[in-house]
């Protein structure tokens, strides 16, 4: 394994594992519980938005998931709502203008202040209770914890007169050219095609035999988080293989 890339929001790997196990991986991340509005009960609307549509957007804002948290059907409470599988939130705004994230009053569960929920004129009135839960995102993508996807690494090589036939050839500007062939630039665009720049040209095959797997956190849990916990949820399902 090689790290190309590991901060809160992003880690990069090259790994020497095939397309299946990167994919039950990918596929584990959406078993990992996650911190979402998945309730919302409205006092005043005065905007010209449907309740249901701020409802959708109030559960994609990325809340901050407590490791202390049950999920409802693992909770004490069997999923009545307490404190330990449940939190509330609270916006109460009258306004002229944008009402945002950061208008949600409640513990420090907020991972971006400025995402719009909506906007009001002439001193409208948005006033609602937000539950939020634990869920995941086998059930719906709201729980998601980020975005997960992998690639062939490229093998670059100078292209063939009798490889390149009667294949498309793609020009790129020199900058773009030196990066890719110099491999500080993976682009999947470009995987298995023909790059030309100066009448130079090179030719981007896929490694087989490694992958750069890449994860993007939304920001509830941070990159590596994803990737552990992703790992424990595909090891936990496997044990009910017998």
């Amino acid at each position: 394994m090689k790290i190309i890339e590991n901060t809160k929001e992003k880690i990069s790997l090259i790994l020497n594992i095939d397309e299946t196990l990167a994919n039950a991986i990918r596929r584990s991340v959406l078993e990992i519980p996650i911190l979402a509005v998945d309730e919302v009960e409205f006092y005043k609307n005065d905007s010209i938005l449907y309740d249901e549509v701020i409802a959708l957007r109030l559960g994609l804002i990325p809340l901050k998931t407590p490791d202390d948290m049950s999920l409802p059907e693992d909770c004490k409470c069997k999923g009545k709502g307490c404190s330990k599988c449940q939190v509330e939130l609270k916006l109460n705004v009258k306004t002229n203008g944008i009402v945002y994230s950061k208008d949600l009053k409640g513990k420090d569960y907020i991972v971006y202040e400025d995402m719009p929920i909506d906007e009001l004129v002439n001193d409208q009135e948005l006033s609602l209770v937000a539950k939020a839960k634990l869920g995941k995102g086998i059930d719906h993508t709201k729980f998601s914890p980020g975005l997960v996807y992998y690639s062939y690494t490229p093998i670059i090589e100078k292209a063939k007169k009798e490889d390149i036939g009667s294949k498309k050839i793609i020009s790129v500007k020199e900058k773009e050219f030196n990066e890719i062939k110099e491999g500080k630039k993976i682009v999947y665009d470009f995987m298995d095609e023909f790059v030309e720049c100066n009448n130079e040209i090179i030719h981007v095959k896929p490694n087989k035999e490694e992958l750069l797997f890449v994860i993007e956190s939304w920001g509830q849990i941070t990159a590596k988080d994803i990737m552990i916990k992703a790992i424990d949820a595909l090891k936990e399902n496997l044990k009910q293989v017998k």
